[in-house]
């Protein structure tokens, strides 16, 4: 190898320059196409976004989004939460919320409009329900601490049945504010099996609880297809020292029924997307999480 070596030295001594880069180019250009062009980005879908000031918000959010370098592939967009109150007898308000968050979406086509009604109004939230899924609307958000109502009310268990029915899929706040929290959505998730569930923040820092479905999935009848999580919030504990139990949870709960959230503007998408990067889980996992689940959910193309 050495004579070789040398004789290679003196013989590019002999040569002009120019000639000697004209040998190199064939191989430089080999060199280039045997390298796999780098994958597409691909794109993002942030099933938890609050738009409180509608189309304003939306601006915001996207804004904020490009500037992070995210390529957004949809928004589960809801209007109320904050200062946007929708309570029991309010149907006026709730009607006109929904109008808006609706009129929205159809600018956007990638926005899945979330409506929201009140249990507590009976079968005029059945008729809202009803009207809104004839309107497209795949999405129902409920949140029992800011709208004040049980999750073992009946006539929750009444309109999330009639959701399923529908077709509709029912977001739920699941941060463990509330007591039995956790115990009430799994009992209602078994009860209504027809409906699909995604828990938002997925119990929040109680999110071990969850890992009970690696358990009750083992018995007949609990196959618990029905339910999905969105990780705003618990997604942010990445590289904490609950990294490892947060991952370990997400594989028992099933990566294929775990969304993306931001929980927009409470927290941000860019947040949320780098501790997803971060999480010790494999690529196709986090691509799963950040896309391929919620397209599947929602019947979504890629953009």
């Amino acid at each position: 190898m050495a004579s070789v070596s040398l004789a290679s030295r003196e013989s590019r001594a002999r040569f002009p320059a120019s000639f000697a880069r004209r040998l190199a180019l064939p191989a430089l250009f080999a060199a280039v196409l045997a390298v796999p062009a780098a994958p597409a980005a691909e794109p993002v879908f942030d099933v938890h976004v609050h738009l409180r000031e509608g189309a304003r918000s939306l601006a915001d959010y996207e804004a904020d989004a490009r500037a992070a370098g995210i390529e957004l592939g949809g928004v589960g967009a809801m209007w109320f939460g904050g200062p946007n109150q929708a309570l029991a007898g309010d149907t006026g308000a709730v009607r006109a919320g929904n109008d808006g968050i609706i009129a929205l979406a159809a600018t956007r086509p990638g926005v899945v409009a979330a409506a929201t009604v009140h249990p507590h109004d009976g079968q005029a939230a059945l008729d809202e329900l009803a009207r809104v899924a004839s309107a497209g609307v795949k999405l129902l958000k409920l949140h029992a601490h800011t709208q004040r109502f049980d999750v073992d009310d009946p006539r929750v268990e009444a309109l999330v049945r009639r959701a399923g029915e529908l077709g509709v899929v029912v977001l739920m706040d699941n941060a463990g504010i509330l007591p039995g929290d956790h115990e009430k959505l799994f009992n209602l998730v078994v009860r209504v099996p027809g409906t699909k569930f995604i828990l938002a923040h997925m119990g929040g820092m109680n999110f071990r609880f969850w890992n009970i479905l690696m358990f009750a999935r083992t018995a007949d009848g609990f196959a618990m297809d029905n339910l999905y999580f969105d990780i705003s919030g618990p997604v942010l504990l990445a590289d904490s020292p609950l990294e490892a139990e947060l991952v370990w949870t997400l594989r028992n709960v099933g990566i294929d029924h775990v969304l993306l959230g931001s929980d927009y503007p409470q927290l941000g998408l860019a947040a949320a997307v780098d501790a997803l990067g971060r999480l010790d889980l494999t690529g196709e996992e986090k691509a799963k999480i950040r896309w391929h689940n919620a397209a599947r959910l929602f019947g979504l193309e890629a953009p």
